[in-house]
């Protein structure tokens, strides 16, 4: 039965060992946010760029270019609805982002509980069988309860890089979610930018 334990504790490390790759591929700065996508933005001035936009983002296809490519395809309508329509569409992309950031959250609490468990049912076994007596059967549950006590440390080893991964990269999404909201709302507000002028001249006239 102890060997069930340590069977899962192996599965667990391999797990959190495939998402933190798997995430830090992912989640490369490059690969959501191309620096050629944010250049595109930034140089944005009206209209006539929005061709120019939209060919930078299929070149460089990747979540920030997705949402842009979103935005244009949406310019007929007021900025308002645009934005609003972009933010159900951006906590689709977050989410993937944050996909598989999940896993390290539960193995961060089940590893260390693993290791726990297959302690105390091996120290469970061995009270069980342990008769005081000779040298010999004492040196022999020394060594068991060595062997118990491991689970508990290889919990702990896989549980701790786990946390270290889910935290940085909860971070990394966070940021990177700012960043996309920010070039997202620098783009809308370049484009509609007279449209938003407009109500203040008229709220302007309308209080003389």
């Amino acid at each position: 039965m102890d060997i069930f334990f340590y069977i899962a504790l192996i599965l667990t490390s391999i797990a959190a060992v495939t998402v933190i790759i798997e995430r830090g591929i992912a989640l490369r700065w490059d690969k959501v946010v191309p620096r050629q996508v944010t250049d595109a933005v930034q140089t944005y001035q009206s209209e006539h760029d929005v061709a120019r936009l939209q060919g930078t983002c299929e070149q460089y296809p990747s979540p920030l270019s997705r949402l842009l490519l979103f935005a244009t395809e949406h310019l007929n309508w007021s900025k308002t609805e645009n934005t609003q329509l972009l933010e159900t569409r951006a906590r689709h992309e977050v989410s993937k982002l944050e996909r598989g950031l999940v896993v390290l959250e539960i193995i961060v609490g089940i590893a260390p509980l693993l290791g726990l468990v297959g302690t105390i049912y091996g120290l469970i076994v061995l009270f069980g069988h342990w008769k005081q007596g000779s040298a010999t059967e004492t040196v022999a549950f020394a060594q068991g309860i060595s062997l118990a006590l491991r689970a508990t440390l290889m919990g702990l080893l896989i549980a701790i890089p786990a946390l270290i991964g889910w935290s940085y990269y909860s971070k990394k999404v966070e940021n990177l979610s700012i960043e996309m909201e920010s070039l997202c709302d620098e783009f809308l507000r370049k484009h509609y930018g007279n449209e938003d002028a407009e109500p203040a001249q008229v709220a302007a006239m309308k209080a003389r």
